[in-house]
């Protein structure tokens, strides 16, 4: 493990140092040979474990396997390179299954790149905001509800290829889908289903005999190399393979499988307008928010299993910069991948280095294994991604939050889950981050308490003069608190002449916060009650400065401490 780790504090990372925060921080660590031979390391089996990932999860979505691939050569190299996340490994993801499928049905490959395109933008507009740190509050049951609900999408739809069905069409909707599949029943091939029933099995047997080499570097070859001979034994065996199912036309001659070739530059834009962009902005905002939060996430992981810390501001912006290069060489939208990442870490990674190495190894195996990749079977991919699927659904933890959590996360969940299951990521994505907002108000105003003294104060010696009342408010003034803290000061004015308004326990203030604060105080006003503010942490009190509460001295006293606040009262008392 590396010697040293990669820190960062609260204060945020001034932006000329966001770009390569991570590599930078990493080499100035006396970075040496040693540390580059285990990035090597762990980048080559990184590489050759998201190789096939990488084309199963652009299948999947609807696209030729090579834009899978061409997405974690561009955009893994670049979100390394930039990035701030020592151990992050980026590349397509199951997650965006959901949300590019549809995408791509509607809009074909060139409005899939447009809208990673447009995510792109967003991400990096969200890394400037400093929005990172607020991605990483999404509450659990928001995320749970995604990741659970993108399983069972993907474990359901991927049946198709362990069965071998032949399709009539290919629907954008999941229920849709799911009755063209059954309509096609008929033509479930045993061929199919013993080849992706096999893959499974030895998917899930491997890791329990051996954890030296991750279970598809293993089983895929396999698979490939046996459908290959049985195919020559036996005349009749035929399964669907990636050089059976995908053909590129080069230089006039089609070409089974992937083209043996790196990315090229192309260009995505032609025949763009408004309304393209117009239609595809609720896509690419849900890419955005959804690479956002699995990327953040999945840095976590990585800092949790090697003690890191990342910077999410420059991983954001990192994540941009890589889905707007990775479109103009056919790739699909990218982000974060845990499994992978997790992997990176297992096996040494040291920095940044490891995940462009896993880039470059994956560049090397299409430039070289090209013509062997076009063997592998396309029920053995389709079981791999039923275990990512299973994988990223946690159902313990799933199961675990519906028996536990407060019914109002558990409605979040559900609500979440089935709307991913039963619209698409946009609509869920969507309604998951106002649940969100609505959670966070809802936890604010629970946290904010306010307490009425008369007479005796705990924190005073004496007691309070007649005439006299404590308002102790404790917690944030933030909307939907801000109604419950200041929502009794305009009914005790008339069993007062003066209220201490204590905020020693409000470390912060916003606008609702303030005008709920004017309204109260006005309404204190109104029936001849003086308000005396004390204890201001600095944000309320530059705040409050800047208010027309600051401009009445003789209506509203600001003192420093309670004991002040305190005789201010007496005196005003006394004059009365």
């Amino acid at each position: 493990m590396p010697r040293t780790r990669y820190q960062h504090s609260d204060t945020p990372t001034p932006l000329a140092q966001l770009p390569a925060a991570a590599l930078r921080a990493a080499l100035r660590e006396s970075y040496d040979r040693n540390d580059l031979r285990h990035d090597v390391l762990a980048g080559i089996v990184v590489g050759v474990v998201a190789l096939p990932l990488s084309m199963a999860l652009a299948i999947a979505v609807g696209v030729a396997p090579q834009h899978g691939l061409y997405t974690a050569i561009i955009a893994g190299f670049a979100v390394a390179l930039l990035g701030g996340s020592r151990l992050q490994v980026t590349g397509p993801t199951a997650a965006f299954i959901v949300v590019l499928a549809p995408i791509h049905i509607r809009f074909g490959l060139q409005g899939l790149l447009l809208a990673g395109f447009g995510a792109g933008l967003i991400l990096v507009a969200m890394g400037l905001l400093r929005l990172g740190r607020l991605i990483s509050y999404v509450p659990h049951p928001v995320t749970t509800g995604f990741t659970a609900g993108i399983a069972t999408v993907i474990a359901t739809l991927r049946l198709k290829d362990v069965l071998g069905l032949q399709l009539a069409g290919n629907p954008q909707h999941y229920w849709d889908r799911l009755a063209v599949m059954w309509a096609a029943r008929q033509t479930t091939s045993l061929t199919e289903l013993a080849v992706g029933g096999t893959s499974l099995l030895l998917l899930i047997a491997v890791p329990r005999l051996t954890n030296k080499l991750p279970a598809p570097i293993l089983v895929l070859p396999l698979m490939a190399a046996a459908t290959y001979v049985l195919a020559r034994v036996a005349p009749d065996f035929h399964v669907a393979t990636i050089g059976s199912r995908f053909h590129t036309e080069l230089a006039g001659h089609v070409v089974a499988g992937i083209p043996q070739l790196p990315p090229v530059p192309l260009w995505p834009f032609k025949g763009l307008s408004f309304e393209l962009v117009r239609e595809l902005l609720p896509s690419a905002f849900a890419i955005a928010m959804l690479g956002a939060i699995e990327s953040l996430l999945s840095a976590v992981v990585a800092d949790g299993m090697a003690r890191t810390r990342h910077d999410p501001d420059a991983e954001l912006i990192a994540l941009g910069v890589g889905n707007l290069l990775a479109p103009l060489f056919g790739g699909i939208a990218a982000t974060g991948a845990i499994a992978r990442t997790a992997t990176n870490v297992r096996s040494g990674a040291r920095s940044p280095l490891a995940a462009m190495t896993h880039a470059l190894t994956i560049l090397a195996a299409v430039l070289l294994f090209a013509p062997a990749i076009a063997y592998l079977p396309m029920a053995a991919l389709a079981a791999l991604l039923l275990i990512v699927a299973w994988n990223m659904s946690e159902v313990r933890h799933f199961v675990h939050t519906l028996k536990v959590a407060p019914k109002s996360d558990v409605a979040v969940l559900l609500t979440c889950y089935t709307l991913t299951v039963l619209f698409d990521m946009v609509v869920s994505v969507s309604v998951g981050i106002v649940l969100a907002a609505l959670l966070f108000m809802r936890r604010m105003v629970e946290v904010t308490q306010v307490t009425l003294s008369r007479g005796q104060h705990p924190d005073l010696p004496h007691a309070l003069p007649d005439g006299a009342i404590v308002y102790d408010i404790d917690g944030p003034l933030f909307f939907g608190a801000a109604q419950k803290a200041m929502g009794a000061l305009g009914s005790i004015s008339d069993h007062a002449k003066v209220v201490i308004l204590r905020m020693d326990a409000v470390p912060v203030m916003d606008v609702t916060g303030l005008v709920a604060l004017e309204s109260a105080i006005e309404r204190l006003r109104a029936n001849h009650c003086l308000t005396v503010i004390s204890g201001l942490a600095p944000q309320p009190a530059s705040l409050l400065a800047k208010s027309e509460l600051g401009k009445l001295p003789h209506e509203v006293l600001i003192c420093s401490d309670t004991p002040s606040a305190v005789a201010a009262a007496e005196e005003y008392l006394r004059t009365r």
